[in-house]
């Protein structure tokens, strides 16, 4: 009597597919991360503290050394540079132009005009209905699709969304602007400290909320071919 041939024993799928990470935490990658924001915020500090005791150059030389250094000691560490070479460059800019000029206030100027660069581009995209807040969310979560500009609410959501972040953007501007050009150097400093992190938590905090409020579209399925 034969033997019926063994049949294949079929393993159930396993979805080995890690979850994507939360909203809020790839939304805060991909405007550096609280991390990054302190990190830029450290050789401002210096700035502002060594300026208070010492002449303009050697206080030019602490904010870019103390940038160097958290650079380096991210590299140390087999950590990502993304965030502190770009702050670097950015104080590398200020203190190129402050060492030009010989006047401590330029250090402040790129990220002043940096500001008004990014309150103009967020209200122009309000106005052609293109927010940038939901341009963002594509790239973060939606792999680049933009089906949220068919979803009214949604539409609505990002483009108030995007005109509070354009309306902080235009405070900092103000008020930097004012104190920049009444040459009060130690205010601007402070200043700069104060409309950076704080207002960027609150910001992204209201935008994770709002978002998850309205809910975003799914993607239907693509229809099988054949």
């Amino acid at each position: 009597m034969s033997q019926d041939p063994e049949l294949p024993v079929i393993e159930p799928e396993v979805d080995d597919e890690e979850p994507l990470p939360s909203f809020s935490e790839q939304l805060a990658e991909q405007l550096g991360g609280v991390r990054g924001l302190l990190e830029s915020s450290v050789p401002v500090f210096v700035f502002v503290l060594v300026k208070l005791v010492w002449p303009l150059r050697p206080t030019l030389i602490a904010a870019v050394a103390t940038a160097v250094a958290i650079a380096v000691f991210r590299l140390s560490r087999r950590q990502t540079v993304r965030h502190a070479v770009n702050g670097l460059f950015g104080v590398f800019i200020g203190v190129a132009l402050a060492w030009k000029t010989g006047n401590a206030k330029d250090f402040y100027l790129p990220g002043i005009l940096l500001s008004l660069g990014y309150a103009v581009a967020m209200l122009v995209s309000v106005a052609v209905r293109r927010p940038l807040v939901g341009w963002l969310w594509s790239l973060v979560l939606g792999g680049g699709r933009t089906r949220w500009r068919d979803e009214p609410r949604l539409l609505r959501t990002f483009g108030w969304l995007t005109v509070l972040w354009a309306s902080i953007y235009v405070v900092k501007v103000v008020v930097q602007t004012g104190l920049y050009l009444t040459d009060q150097v130690t205010a601007l400093g402070v200043a700069r400290l104060v409309l950076g992190v704080p207002p960027y938590l609150l910001l992204l905090a209201i935008t994770v909320w709002a978002v998850r409020r309205v809910g975003v579209p799914e993607e239907e399925p693509e229809p099988a071919s054949g």
